[in-house]
């Protein structure tokens, strides 16, 4: 059954709390998936949709999404250490779960079935450029003011199509202050199953690395 609005999922976002995020997209294929047909993307969503209607409430959900998502992640952890360098790698099957995690928020929201329609499936599978979302911390609320994002593969500095400036940097009680950069990437323009440095570069020279091997990520 399909209802709901299409709107409500919009590729930039639907202004959703943290338990949208708890989501599963299940498999055990390895590398970055640059192709994935529409029937293997709706089996990502439900497989999502279903493991968040499982959880009893936000809390729950949290816990499940921080360990559901953790394929996406690499560097730090951030529950475990908020101000060690980290990054998520926001690629399609990433997103697939993101939003098989919205189709069940918003249908308990709705009390309804309310499902992604397909031409906003297609689109994300079309989507040519994976994001790069890196966390860490300084010492004032500006310091990531001016910061560029880059990856480099075999000693090949791999720069994003474009990106997001960093955002002002919030409080982390006595740690300083922790700030988001992103960035995206081409899929073409790097090797999906590589050993990979994300670099985060400042003004002043200095320089954030985070080791990643990509052909652990799916």
């Amino acid at each position: 059954m399909r209802t709901g609005r299409s709107s409500s999922f919009a590729i930039a976002g639907v202004g959703l709390i943290a338990i949208l995020a708890a989501a599963w997209t299940g498999g055990s294929a390895y590398a970055i998936d640059l192709k994935l047909t529409m029937d293997e993307a709706k089996k990502a969503l439900t497989t999502s949709r279903e493991t968040m209607e499982k959880a009893k409430n936000q809390e729950e959900a949290t816990k499940v999404g921080h360990q559901v998502f953790s394929p996406y992640r690499v560097g730090a952890d951030p529950e475990k250490e908020p101000c060690a360098p980290s990054a998520e790698l926001h690629t399609k099957r990433y997103w697939l779960a993101w939003f098989g995690g919205t189709e069940a928020a918003e249908s308990k929201k709705r009390n309804e079935a309310v499902r992604m329609p397909d031409a906003k499936v297609q689109t994300l599978l079309d989507m040519p450029l994976m994001e790069i979302e890196v966390h860490f911390c300084g010492n004032e609320e500006y310091f990531a003011e001016g910061a560029e994002l880059a990856i480099q593969q075999a000693g090949k500095t791999i720069r994003p199509v474009d990106m997001s400036p960093a955002v002002k940097g919030r409080p982390v009680k006595d740690k300083g202050f922790r700030s988001t950069l992103k960035g995206r990437f081409a899929y073409d323009s790097f090797d999906p199953n590589a050993k990979t440095k994300i670099m985060v570069t400042f003004p002043d020279g200095k320089m954030t690395e985070i080791g990643a091997d990509f052909s652990k990520v799916k």
